[in-house]
């Protein structure tokens, strides 16, 4: 079986073509309720019901649609039901981070995964991103978590880039460093 990267691509390109078109000023909501979306479908009972050969498409693209919170545009049935029809419904969390990865890129924007030994927010997180900023030369969105491990400092990850100054990192360098 191919990919799913591969099965998902002309798929996040054609919606990713679609928002764009259909509402220029509002690739945002779509970008919500895609990832909306994704999340759904990579539920277990999704998953479930999506490889149950006795369920039929319609239902099931109900049901899938009845779940999200988000409202949903007659575009979004179109698709959910084309995906439904090919398959394709399971591929869906790949399609959301493709299409979310375009919208990042028309945007020159990114997204940054920080990881904190403690909670970041308000002054010290605009301080810390906008200097990520200046040094990636982008916009990038942050999404923060908490680490307790790494006992102080941060780890950001933006694309395939990392950049680990907690101290648990400094302290597995030193060990390196010595036992070589």
């Amino acid at each position: 079986m191919a990919e799913t990267a591969t099965i998902a691509r002309p798929y996040a390109e054609a919606l990713f073509r679609v928002a764009s078109e259909a509402n220029a000023g509002n690739l945002g909501a779509w970008s919500e309720l895609v990832s909306e979306m994704g999340q759904v479908a990579a539920t277990p009972e999704i998953k479930a019901l999506a490889d149950d050969p006795n369920v039929p498409g319609d239902k099931l693209a109900e049901l899938f649609l009845s779940v999200l919170k988000s409202p949903v545009n007659d575009e979004a049935r179109r698709f959910v039901q084309l995906l439904v029809d090919n398959d394709r419904l399971t591929v869906l969390p790949e399609i959301a981070e493709q299409f979310h990865a375009l919208k990042n890129a028309q945007e020159g924007s990114a997204d940054v995964e920080i990881t904190s030994a403690f909670p970041l927010d308000g002054a010290p997180l605009t301080d810390l991103v906008a200097s990520l900023e200046r040094k990636f030369g982008r916009k990038l969105v942050p999404t923060v978590t908490v680490d307790p491990s790494l006992i102080g400092g941060v780890r950001v990850k933006v694309g395939d880039e990392v950049l680990d100054t907690s101290v648990r990192a400094r302290l597995a360098a030193m060990q390196a460093a010595l036992t070589a």
